[in-house]
């Protein structure tokens, strides 16, 4: 049952099939894991928090470690001077017992009051708009790796213990603490806390706050370098991707569409391209498909010509026939009646010949791609096939003779039952031809790498003219007086269809140093192990 494919040849097939799309996704696909830096940035960003934490974390202890050896009256000049030495800002919270309510424990002492700030809360909405859209595009990126956020970082109105968690923490614990949160402008905020506790009881927390803003701009620095990394290998890879689809793409769309159209069954008027330009497997493709698009053309002109051929040959038989019969019914002698019959007779046998004939010759083809080849050695089965006629008497007065070759040096690859038949056909065409008590010679041996048939008679010869004419079908040329539709003209177009089925060669010629006969001559690859 025949099926419908005409939608493989639509642009909208080609869309779902699209080999450029698979290329640019391969090719995105590899991309994207380069994306992947991303994530990297987002760990290195990790990384150098946990580094600052520690760092701010050892600097508090030595500051805490300086703040409880220093007189009380040097102690705010210290800490304003490590709150410039540091960029950090520190305060001290004093309590007179750890028990006491830390909602009313204010600032002690703020390094800002003496050295000034080090360092700003910025307004993200007072910025300029490139700053807005770095950090549009920080959070969107976060949002993508799936990043961490910190709490956001409120300065507290009015400042007091109880306003700072990791104060508590530190006092509670007697330990230092820090945390990680967020500034308005995104930028972290490291808060370290410790307890200088004195010997009575009483004691102070020291608490720093450092704006990190370095970090910001080191991470967003290393993303603009992965980005641009990113883009140009983008652009580089999509231009790649492009230049090979089209390298590829293109032409295995044309040889698509010539087969398709091939496939509609026109053959004759399309042109496969042969790319001889490429000379790599797209190259040899097209030259495949444009070879087998013209053995296609040769094989549908062939059939045509066959098929005409059959028809006309046909024609004459029925014609003869349908002429009898009508004239049967008319024709009263006995004598005539059975001339007539006789006629009929003959013209039956005539067509059942024939179309026996033309079967064998259409099936040839199909039959040779189906068969298994084999080593034949051609003495042995000439051999049994000459000495089959000869006891069938099928070689009537003509002698035949064998020069049997050594066995194993005339070995074939092929289908025996199809050699057979070529030599079938040539000796019986050579006994067809040869005068009473005449001599048809066989030979059969090896010549380089092939192996060469040769069947001789001497009978009346092959015209020059008329040696290529001989192996196209129907074409029949008898010896004088044989009886007319005997033969149907297809034994030696079936044995040239045999013959190059099997990678050989065929010719007719004149026989050497003989003033008549005919020669065939029949060379196949030798079978080599």
């Amino acid at each position: 049952m025949l099926r419908n494919d005409s939608a493989l040849g639509t642009p909208e097939a080609a869309a779902r099939t699209s080999l450029t799309t698979r290329i640019l996704a391969v090719n995105i696909f590899a991309l994207a894991m380069l994306a992947g830096g991303f994530f990297y940035l987002d760990s290195y960003r990790s990384q150098l928090i946990d580094a600052r934490l520690e760092e701010t974390a050892t600097q508090v202890r030595l500051i805490a470690e300086a703040y409880s050896v220093t007189p009380p009256a040097g102690r705010p000049a210290l800490l304003a001077k490590f709150g410039l030495l540091t960029d950090t800002r520190l305060r001290v919270y004093h309590y007179p017992d750890p028990g006491a309510p830390a909602t009313g424990i204010n600032v002690a002492f703020d390094s800002w009051s003496m050295s000034g700030r080090t360092y700003d809360l910025r307004d993200p909405s007072q910025e300029e708009w490139q700053k807005r859209v770095a950090r549009f595009l920080d959070r969107s990126i976060d949002v993508i790796v799936a990043a961490d956020r910190p709490p956001n970082y409120l300065e507290p109105h009015p400042d007091t213990l109880a306003a700072w968690p990791e104060a508590l923490t530190a006092l509670r614990e007697r330990n230092i603490v820090t945390a990680v949160q967020r500034a308005p402008d995104r930028t972290p905020m490291i808060i370290a806390a410790i307890d200088v506790r004195g010997t009575r009881g009483s004691g102070n927390v020291l608490l720093s706050t450092e704006n990190q803003r370095d970090i910001t701009r080191i991470v967003r620095a290393e993303r603009l370098r992965l980005g641009v990394v990113l883009l140009i290998v983008v652009l580089v890879s999509v231009s790649l991707s492009l230049f090979l689809a089209r390298t590829i793409v293109r032409p295995l769309r044309r040889l698509a569409l010539a087969a398709h159209h091939v496939r509609l069954g026109r053959a004759r008027e399309v042109q496969v391209p042969r790319l001889p330009e490429r000379r790599d497997e797209i190259g040899t493709l097209a030259r495949a498909l444009s070879d087998m698009s013209f053995a296609i053309r040769q094989r549908i002109d062939a059939t045509e010509a066959f098929a005409a051929d059959v028809t006309h040959e046909l024609k004459n038989p029925l014609a003869s026939l349908r002429s009898a019969v009508d004239s049967l019914g008319l024709v009263q002698d006995p004598g005539l009646q059975k001339q007539l019959i006789d006629v009929i007779r003959d013209d039956v046998g005539r067509l059942d010949r024939l179309i026996t004939d033309i079967a064998e010759a259409s099936r040839v083809d199909a039959e040779l791609a189906r068969a298994r080849f084999e080593s034949i050695d051609l003495g042995i089965m000439i051999e049994g096939l000459l000495t089959t006629r000869e006891e069938r008497g099928r070689n009537r007065e003509v002698r035949v003779a064998f020069a049997r070759p050594h066995r194993g040096t005339a070995v074939v690859f092929g289908d025996g039952s199809r050699l057979t038949r070529v030599v079938e056909n040539l000796v019986e065409n050579a006994v067809s031809f040869s005068p009473p008590a005449g001599l048809v010679q066989v030979a059969a041996t090896r010549d380089g790498d092939d192996v060469v048939i040769r069947v001789e008679d001497e009978g009346p010869g092959v015209p020059p003219e008329a040696r290529e004419a001989i192996f196209n079908r129907f074409h029949s040329d008898r010896p004088e007086g044989e009886q007319f539709g005997r033969h149907s003209g297809l034994g030696l177009a079936i044995a040239k269809a045999i013959v190059e089925g099997h990678n050989g060669t065929i010719i007719a010629t004149d026989r050497d140093n003989a003033p008549t006969g005919a020669r065939f001559v029949i060379r196949l690859p030798a079978w080599s192990r």
